[in-house]
C-alpha cells in the first residue's frame, strides 16, 4: 500500500459508467479515494461531448468532476496552432476544445487540419471532402483511434473507425492525441504537475488503449472487466491490478 496520497486516473466508459448509467459500486469507489486523500481524474477518448457536459453528467450520479475530465479533445487541441483553420468531423466536444486553443473551427478550405472524432452524422461526402483537405496538404488529426466505443446494449463503431476510413481515402497516417498516446500523457503531467508519475494508478477496461497509456506515462495498470474486454481475454500489457470493476479495484488500493 502507497501510504501518500496519489492521483487515480479513471476511464469513463466501461469503468464508472455504460452510456452514463453508472456501473455498480463505481460512485462510492471514487467517494472512497477522495475520501482518503487521492485526487481522481477521469481521462477520456470522448471527444464528442463538451467538458461541461461531462462533468454535469458525472454530476448526475453523484460524481462531482467540476476540472477533473481530460479528454481526447483537448489533446488533440493541443496539436494545433493558434489560429490555424480546422475542419472537424467530430461532436461539439472538439469544436469546444479548438475553440478554447484559439484555433478556427472552419467549413470550407482552406484547412490547416482536419479533426476527427466519434460522431453518429458521418457520410461518404464528409469522408470525401476532408480526404480531398489531407491531399491539399491538411494535417489528419485523430481525438483517438478506438475502433469500438461501450455501450450497454455492447460495443457500437468508435472514432478509430471513422478516422480509418477518411485515412485510407487520404492515404496517410494519422497524428493520434488520446490515449495510449503522448498528446494525452502530455495533459495529465500538465494537470497533475508530475513529471514522474510511477505510483499512479490508471483505472481502464481497455489494454490497448488504457493498458498502453499506463505504459506511456509509466505508472501502473488496473484492468476491470465492467467495459469492452472479457474476462477470458489475454491481457496485454500485464497490469497491476485486476478486478471485477472499479469498486474492486479501489478496495484493493485502500487495503
Amino acid at each position: 500500500m502507497h501510504t501518500h496520497a496519489f492521483p487515480v486516473l479513471c476511464d469513463l466508459d466501461g469503468v464508472v459508467w455504460l452510456a452514463h448509467q453508472p456501473i455498480a459500486g463505481s460512485v462510492e469507489a471514487i467517494a472512497r479515494l477522495r475520501a482518503a486523500g487521492h485526487r481522481v481524474l477521469f481521462v477520456t477518448n470522448n471527444s464528442a461531448s463538451r467538458i461541461g457536459e461531462q462533468e454535469a453528467a458525472l454530476a448526475d450520479i453523484g460524481i462531482t468532476a467540476t476540472g477533473d475530465v481530460l479528454s481526447s479533445a483537448l489533446a488533440a487541441a493541443l496539436l494545433v496552432r493558434v489560429g490555424d483553420r480546422v475542419m472537424v468531423c467530430g461532436g461539439p466536444g472538439i469544436d469546444e476544445a479548438l475553440e478554447r486553443r484559439g484555433a478556427v473551427v472552419a467549413t470550407r478550405a482552406p484547412y490547416d487540419a482536419v479533426m476527427v472524432g466519434f460522431h453518429r452524422s458521418f457520410d461518404y461526402d464528409v469522408m470525401r471532402v476532408a480526404a480531398d483537405a489531407v491531399r491539399a496538404g491538411a494535417r489528419l488529426i485523430g481525438t483517438n483511434d478506438d475502433a469500438t466505443y461501450p455501450t450497454p446494449d455492447g460495443p457500437i463503431p468508435g472514432g478509430g473507425a471513422i478516422l480509418s476510413g477518411i485515412a485510407t481515402a487520404a492515404g496517410v497516417r494519422p497524428i493520434v492525441a488520446g490515449k495510449p498516446y503522448a498528446p494525452m500523457a502530455g495533459l495529465v503531467r500538465a494537470e497533475t504537475g508530475m513529471e514522474d508519475l510511477r505510483a499512479v494508478v490508471m483505472v481502464g477496461d481497455r489494454p490497448d488503449t488504457d493498458g498502453r497509456f499506463a505504459r506511456t506515462l509509466g505508472c501502473r495498470y488496473a484492468q476491470v472487466w465492467s467495459g469492452v474486454t472479457a474476462r477470458e481475454e489475454h491481457v496485454s500489457p500485464t497490469p497491476s491490478l485486476v478486478g471485477d470493476n472499479l469498486a474492486a479495484i479501489v478496495t484493493q488500493l485502500l487495503t
